[in-house]
């Protein structure tokens, strides 16, 4: 029987390519294994969002951007951090680039040199402001303009953005609620929910329901129209209970801990804060609800590999190839992209559709199976020669 040729590991003809999926929800579970992965601790994690998001908020503010615009920065630079330690930039960095890029998603373009003098000009009288053409923003302009592929990276190119401030409206008009105290109130809390992580967890009807229903909380005001048989209909709404229940409590988790970053949490007592959350807590022990929806005590796994690499939830971690936390930079050098050395070997692609990579997958792999196949060859004996004396 003839050997079996030996098995290579080289690939024949051009490489697969690697394909990210990004995926627009990421539960609390996954938040937590990202920036785990990347060394994050909980008391850092939260100053550095906390400034970032005051960061967007107040500049945005100076420039007069719309709300959406907000929306859309801020999840950005959420999805940034869960990828690139802090170690890798500066918060400030990070917070322009993502209103940078988001100011060209939502179609209200401003260049980066503007973006940083209205941030500049924040902490200057009006007699001393600059303008966006001072020499002084050249340099810094260049890395917000480099630090804008890797907001886009990070989110995995999908520009599918949850905007719930025009639901909440429309949900407090419907229930009646005055608008001048629990509509404005419930306004100010939508902001106040993108210093937290529910806006990458939940869907739209999800934080106006949440918003809404605590601002009516806060006025002690009639529930019935949100909660009961007479109130919302989660299922009609796509969503349920749970998952609002989650959004109240990172709500309130954030009054409880940061209410001087926030801009409802100064104007009410602490107490008020601390006797709804046991309010709800009681609601959630009598109804079984957990802490957080779609949790597991027990690590799984993304099941999809695409093309060779597993898939990442729009912001995952950087492959096991590529060094989780590299190493302090130079003043003058940017984070490490997240392509990493994948970018190197193939080519990346972003794609929206699951389902579209997994048949992907399966028509490539057909084509890099590596077959063997066994046989057996009868050889004539020779007749076996003398040797001379």
């Amino acid at each position: 029987m003839a050997p079996a040729p030996p098995a290579t590991d080289d690939h024949v003809g051009p490489h697969p390519s690697f394909i990210e999926i990004a995926k627009p929800y990421i539960f609390e579970q996954r938040l937590q294994e990202y920036l785990s992965a990347i060394g994050m601790n909980e008391t850092r994690e939260d100053a550095v969002r906390l400034q970032g998001v005051a960061w967007i908020d107040n500049v945005r503010k100076s420039m007069q951007l719309p709300v959406r615009t907000f929306n859309t920065a801020v999840v950005y630079y959420h999805k940034f951090r869960l990828l690139h330690p802090d170690t890798e930039y500066n918060y400030v960095d990070a917070a322009a680039a993502a209103l940078f890029t988001a100011c060209k998603i939502e179609d209200t373009l401003k260049k980066s040199k503007e973006i940083l003098c209205a941030a500049s000009n924040l902490k200057l009288s009006p007699s001393e402001h600059l303008s966006p053409d001072d020499p002084i923003f050249e340099t810094h302009s260049k890395s917000i303009i480099g630090l804008e592929r890797l907001m886009l990276e990070g989110a995995g190119f999908d520009f599918r953005n949850r905007h719930p401030q025009k639901l909440v409206v429309k949900l407090a008009r419907s229930c009646g609620f005055p608008r001048e105290t629990i509509a404005k109130t419930a306004y100010n809390v939508c902001l106040d929910l993108y210093r937290t992580f529910a806006p990458l967890k939940q869907g739209t009807s999800t934080m106006a329901i949440a918003c809404v229903e605590l601002a009516a909380r806060l006025h002690e005001a009639d529930l019935s129209p949100l909660v009961g048989e007479r109130g919302i209909k989660y299922k009609k709404w796509g969503t349920s209970r749970a998952e609002v229940m989650e959004t109240l409590l990172d709500l309130l988790d954030l009054y409880t801990h940061h209410r001087a970053s926030t801009t409802i949490g100064q104007l009410h007592p602490i107490e008020t804060f601390i006797n709804m959350r046991i309010t709800l807590n009681q609601e959630s022990t009598a109804s079984d609800i957990p802490r957080f929806t779609e949790f597991s005590n027990t690590p799984k796994h993304s099941p999809i590999a695409t093309n060779g690499f597993k898939v990442r939830n729009g912001i995952a971690p950087t492959s096991p190839v590529t060094p989780m936390t590299p190493g302090t930079t130079s003043p003058g050098q940017g984070p490490t992209s997240a392509i990493g050395i994948r970018g190197q070997n193939g080519t990346v692609r972003f794609m929206l559709d699951a389902a579209r990579a997994r048949e992907e997958k399966r028509t490539v792999e057909n084509f890099y199976k590596v077959e063997q196949e066994e046989y057996e060859v009868e050889v004539p004996a020779s007749p076996e020669r003398r040797r001379p004396r």
